[in-house]
């Protein structure tokens, strides 16, 4: 397979995952059959692909709605009925905090007769900053980047920011009783646990402030005096935890998947087949250090190729990590790639994309990159050394020297990590 068709391939391949995901796609069905209350529907919504919900909500219900979203720079939508708010992401600034604080006043006092609908998707718990009382903005930003940094996995993370908070792990639609209370998410966690998914604003929280305490001590995280204290109190009973699955108060509430990874990953399966190749599905949840995983799957791809036969993709999701330790600016994405080309060698037929379905790896908007059979050969003729790049955690550096980075722009969706190795002996 030539070079240039290979790469045109992978980007087919993640170009349908992130349609299937497409927010105007894949509410068409729910915002259809949506019955309209006695009462005022109430709308608000967090994450990355909020506003692009909140778009398609507008464009296709008719009926009177208001609401406010708040999602990430650059990520807004033209709404004439939702407010849109932009704010800071993955660390918080003070205008997500002041849309959370708005978004809090304007669940409280609905009635019986109300819905709130939530248009929730991965982002919106760096979206949803309000701290709980007694804590600041700037701890939960020292909290956060401490925590990206730290090699925790999202579900590690969100159990931390659930239990600083004044508005997730379920505080959201405790606020908001006793209106109906319907969120859609866009499921950009492993296994699709509500409970993640931006941190849970509308859902029951399983963990604890105990828990978060462990997280905090497992990655040796010194948090502010006043984090530490806050927590500690509600590890001893002097806080109010979390609502608990089984609350009362939240038989109102009903949670709907719109969006999730194993569906784009079957899209791309679905279109890999149609293009002739094998398909090798290792599933839509896998987690781990990004660089171990790389090396893994470049093992598999070798494998493949030595064994010959028919052009063969392997497809996998989900979200690993990054434990930061060089000068780099890390990105998961990326670091798999690198850890995945330097494991295959060099080895003729194999190509590899990884990207993020939101259209920014870490911190950086740049979705993440490519590989191919000759990427460590350039990179050596350029003077570069591979493996002491990703000793830095430069995986963006290493792919944009050799002009490899996937630059999609705001996607408007979330649905985790998109990995295709395409092994084409």
């Amino acid at each position: 397979m030539k070079d240039a068709d290979a790469r045109a391939l992978l980007r087919d391949l993640f170009d349908a995952a992130l349609s299937a995901a497409r927010p105007a796609t894949c509410l068409a069905p729910y915002i259809d059959a949506l019955q309209p209350p006695k009462g005022r529907t109430v709308v608000i919504g967090a994450g990355k692909a909020s506003a692009a919900m909140a778009r398609a909500l507008e464009d296709r219900w008719s009926h009177p709605l208001e609401g406010l979203v708040v999602t990430r720079y650059g990520y807004g939508e033209a709404c004439k009925r939702i407010e849109i708010v932009e704010a800071a992401h993955p660390v918080p600034d003070e205008k997500g905090r002041a849309a959370a604080g708005r978004m809090l006043e304007k669940v409280k006092g609905l009635s019986p007769d109300d819905l709130l609908l939530c248009l929730i998707s991965g982002g919106a718990s760096a979206l949803l900053a309000l701290p709980a009382p007694g804590l600041t903005l700037a701890d939960k930003q020292e909290v956060n980047r401490a925590l990206l940094r730290s090699g925790a996995h999202i579900g590690e993370m969100n159990t931390v920011r659930k239990h600083l908070s004044a508005i997730k792990g379920g505080r959201l639609a405790i606020a908001a009783q006793p209106a109906r209370v319907l969120s859609w998410l866009i499921s950009d966690v492993p296994n699709d646990d509500p409970g993640v998914i931006g941190s849970g604003p509308t859902v029951a929280d399983a963990t604890t402030f105990a828990d978060a305490l462990a997280v905090l001590a497992k990655f040796a995280i010194d948090p502010p005096p006043a984090v530490r204290a806050h927590l500690e109190a509600g590890a001893a009973g002097r806080i109010e935890e979390t609502p608990k699955p089984g609350d009362p108060r939240l038989a109102r509430v009903e949670t709907v998947m719109v969006a999730t990874p194993q569906r784009s990953l079957d899209a791309a399966a679905a279109l890999a087949r149609a293009r002739g190749l094998e398909v090798i599905l290792l599933g839509d949840n896998l987690e781990g250090e990004a660089r171990v995983l790389g090396a893994e799957h470049a093992k598999m791809a070798v494998d493949i190729a030595r064994k010959g036969g028919r052009p063969t993709v392997v497809l996998s999701g989900g979200e690993t990590t990054v434990t930061v330790r060089g000068q780099g600016r890390g990105g998961r994405n990326v670091e798999f790639l690198l850890a995945e080309a330097i494991a295959a060698g060099g080895a003729p037929g194999i190509w590899g994309l990884a990207a993020d379905t939101d259209g920014v790896d870490g911190a950086e908007d740049i979705a993440g990159a490519l590989f191919t059979p000759d990427t460590l050969a350039r990179a050596n003729a350029k003077g570069r050394d591979p493996q002491a790049m990703l000793d830095d955690n430069d995986g963006h550096g290493f792919f944009e020297l050799l002009g490899d980075s996937l630059v999609t722009g705001p996607t408007r969706t979330n649905v985790n990590d998109f990995r295709a190795t395409l092994i084409a002996p």
